[in-house]
C-alpha cells in the first residue's frame, strides 16, 4: 500500500505540474484557438484527476485519524476556501 500511495503522490504532482504548464501556454495570446481548446480539454481532465486524488487522500487521512482513537476532523470544502 505504501508503494501505491507514493505512486499516487508522484502522479498527483506530475499532473499538477502539467496543469501549470498548460495554463502558462494558454496565457500566450499567440496560441491558436485549436491548440487552446486541446489544452483546455487536457487541463479539465487533469483537474478531475487531481481532485479525485485529493479526495482519496482525504478519505485515507480520515481513516487514519479514526483508527487513532476517534479523532474527529472538519471536512475540507474547497468551495469555502
Amino acid at each position: 500500500m505504501a508503494k501505491q500511495s507514493r505512486s499516487r503522490v508522484g502522479d498527483f504532482e506530475k499532473s499538477l505540474k502539467e496543469l501549470e504548464t498548460i495554463v502558462e501556454r494558454m496565457e500566450n495570446p499567440e496560441q491558436s484557438l485549436e491548440t487552446s481548446l486541446k489544452d483546455f480539454e487536457r487541463g479539465m481532465n487533469l483537474v478531475r484527476h487531481c481532485r479525485d486524488n485529493l479526495r482519496e487522500a482525504e478519505a485515507r487521512v480520515q481513516q487514519l485519524l479514526e483508527k487513532e482513537g476517534g479523532v474527529q476532523s472538519i471536512p475540507f470544502d474547497p468551495d469555502t476556501e
